[in-house]
């Protein structure tokens, strides 16, 4: 996962903004001032900077200047602000900024923007090199006599003359389907139930709990509450740069 700094002279924002970052699997620098975010950037090497526009040294606009007047524009910038106009937005996308946030910031548009800037500063891998025509790679073409021909209008078929039968693999993924003893009170029943709901949901998002509550609908405090009421082992699926 990426190293995000997170700047911004709110401590409820820089907490909650941490908060919810390091639950999906990020390191988080926190700076509260540019003094800080000068100093983190160069200690730490952030992948991606969470920069408010309004603190009280210097705003974010002017720091974000700094940083491309200086070459140390590298890293993705998205900026914050409670108070920021369609001119601001302009203004910061036109000093290097990739995205612009408006607070209240809600879930989905921080993640997806998170996710954005990150997957457009991911370097592509090259393409392999196309094998020179003529060439049999790996001895592995089947020869001419052994080789059937594929039936029109059906299935494909799964075995050619002189070669074994493929076996199916076994299903690897998590357990979707499950069987429940019904002969219980409902309250059990019940219980049992959405243990296992949010237990596979769990396994599924590798512990994430934002992921889990926008998954299944509840809010993050109540579904922390909903867990510990059904005795949900937390630590079991919990990253562990998680919360």
């Amino acid at each position: 996962m990426a190293t995000i700094l997170v700047v911004d002279d709110e401590l409820g924002i820089r907490a909650l903004l941490s908060e919810i970052l390091s639950d999906e699997g990020h390191t988080i620098e926190l700076a509260q001032n540019a003094q800080q975010a000068r100093a983190s950037r160069e200690r730490s090497r952030p992948d991606l900077v969470l920069l408010d526009i309004w603190m009280p040294d210097v705003d974010g606009i002017t720091l974000l200047k700094e940083w491309g007047s200086t070459g140390q524009l590298t890293m993705p910038v998205i900026m914050m602000s409670g108070h920021g106009t369609i001119d601001t937005a302009v203004e910061a996308t036109k000093f290097g900024a990739m995205a612009f946030l408006e607070k209240p910031i809600t879930l989905q548009k921080l993640l997806r923007a998170v996710e954005q800037a990150l997957v457009k500063t991911t370097p592509r891998p090259a393409p392999p090199a196309a094998p020179v025509i003529g060439t049999v790679i790996g001895n592995s073409y089947p020869r001419p006599e052994t080789m059937q021909p594929i039936a029109t209008g059906g299935a494909l078929p799964v075995q050619t003359a002189g070669l074994a039968p493929v076996t199916p693999l076994p299903h690897q993924g998590l357990a979707s389907e499950q069987v429940f003893e019904l002969d219980r009170p409902l309250r059990e029943a019940r219980d049992a139930f959405e243990k296992s709901y949010f237990e596979f949901h769990l396994a599924k998002e590798n512990g994430s709990m934002t992921r889990v509550a926008e998954k299944t609908g509840l809010e993050r405090t109540h579904l922390y509450r909903k867990l510990k009421q059904l005795g949900v082992d937390l630590s079991r699926n919990k990253r562990g740069s998680g919360i």
